[in-house]
């Protein structure tokens, strides 16, 4: 009896250490996107216009103006972020050498991403 409860307590316990759970705060969906008027013109022929979004910051939405960027490799292309009405996922490069993330809180620095992961 004593081998049958010490096996269950630690069957119990493996699967508690192997639970995966994740907490978030659902803000609702964000407001609709900015119109941008005019485009400005591109700083080099290897940058790329991101268009402007809406991101998450704690319990409210900010908003990211357009801008053009490197990508962090020749051939990344730019996913934007979205929200499918329930979760917000935030934008990433992606292609051949992998996906990359962007701090959409490094304003001004249109060179971060290609700098930061070549």
């Amino acid at each position: 009896m004593k081998k049958l409860i010490g096996a269950t307590l630690l069957l119990a316990a493996g699967s508690l250490f192997g639970a995966d759970f994740s907490v978030g705060i659902q803000i609702g969906a964000p407001p609709p996107p900015r119109v941008l008027r005019v485009r400005p013109r591109a700083p080099g022929a290897d940058y790329v216009w991101i268009d402007g979004y809406w991101y998450a910051s704690g319990r409210r939405w900010l908003w990211h103006d357009g801008y053009y960027a490197r990508p962090p490799y020749a051939g990344a292309v730019w996913v934007a972020p979205r929200h499918d009405g329930r979760m917000f996922y935030e934008g990433y490069w992606r292609g051949d050498r992998g996906q990359y993330g962007h701090d959409h809180r490094r304003f001004g620095d249109r060179d971060r991403d290609y700098r930061d992961h070549r």
